[in-house]
């Protein structure tokens, strides 16, 4: 007998009969939005712990610079690039499946800067994180982060949260509105002790002190003179790379000898 023709068909075909984890109706309701913003923290957390990522580096940056436009649009795509290859080759990010990776590129996923610096470590063969964000206008992953963790996220919260936990540093390079957001969230959780230090670095000091003017909020008693020492400047892929490691970031590298010997 077939579930139409069961005496209690009306009652199977009803909405409030559907599994509740798997009724998208139910799930997409206002009331489920504290199940929503777990769900999207627990399927990035599994995801990063199966590939061992024990921590990351975050590299933000605008999605509107391009590799073949102006000169400082390539200048700065370019040293992404660098880094994301720097950052990935000595950082740990290459360490085998069994152990843990650490300083893993971290990227907001999208083209430019998170283009860039996610491609960089493809270049070495390494894997990188993209945390996607779905918007009202078409967002697509770049094809350079690894497609298993390659994310996409509703909640700008939740994105932010993975985006910052892992973090051991943070390097930015120039951007808009959302650079800077998310710029401005860490400096926050660095400035109020409420996450670890980490050594962060605004890439071009040239452009960002174009648009900020920190002496101004010295001035002006909104920030503390030593707030500045939360962040350096640096103006090549190289010098970044330095100034995490002057920071306090301790790189992983694979051991020269085999922790797991067996006979050929």
């Amino acid at each position: 007998m077939s579930e139409d023709d069961h005496p209690s068909a009306k009652q199977m075909a009803s909405p409030t009969y559907r599994l509740a984890s798997l009724d998208p109706d139910f799930i997409l309701q206002h009331s489920q939005r504290g199940v929503r913003l777990m769900l999207e923290f627990s399927k990035c957390d599994e995801a990063l712990r199966a590939w061992s990522v024990r921590s990351t580096i975050v590299v933000f940056g605008s999605a509107r610079i391009r590799e073949d436009g102006s000169d400082d649009h390539r200048r700065w795509y370019a040293a992404a690039r660098r880094f994301g290859e720097i950052a990935s080759r000595e950082g740990g990010a290459l360490l085998s499946p069994t152990q843990e990776r650490h300083n893993v590129i971290c990227t907001g996923g999208g083209p430019g800067i998170m283009e860039a610096a996610n491609r960089g470590a493809t270049d070495v063969g390494a894997p990188s994180i993209g945390l996607n964000i779905t918007l009202p206008h078409e967002q697509y992953p770049n094809s350079y982060s690894t497609p298993e963790l390659t994310f996409r996220f509703h909640y700008f919260a939740v994105r932010k949260m993975h985006l910052a936990m892992r973090a051991t540093a943070l390097v930015v390079f120039p951007g808009g509105f959302g650079t800077l957001d998310e710029l401005f969230e860490i400096l926050t959780l660095r400035q109020t002790d409420k996450s670890q230090p980490i050594p962060i670095v605004l890439f071009d000091q040239a452009y960002w002190r174009s648009i900020i003017n920190f002496e101004a909020l010295i001035a002006r008693g909104m920030i503390a003179e030593a707030d500045l020492g939360l962040f350096r400047f640096a103006e090549t892929a190289e010098e970044v790379w330095q100034c995490l490691l002057d920071g306090g970031l301790k790189p992983y590298r694979q051991p020269d000898w085999d922790p797991n010997p067996h006979d050929p």
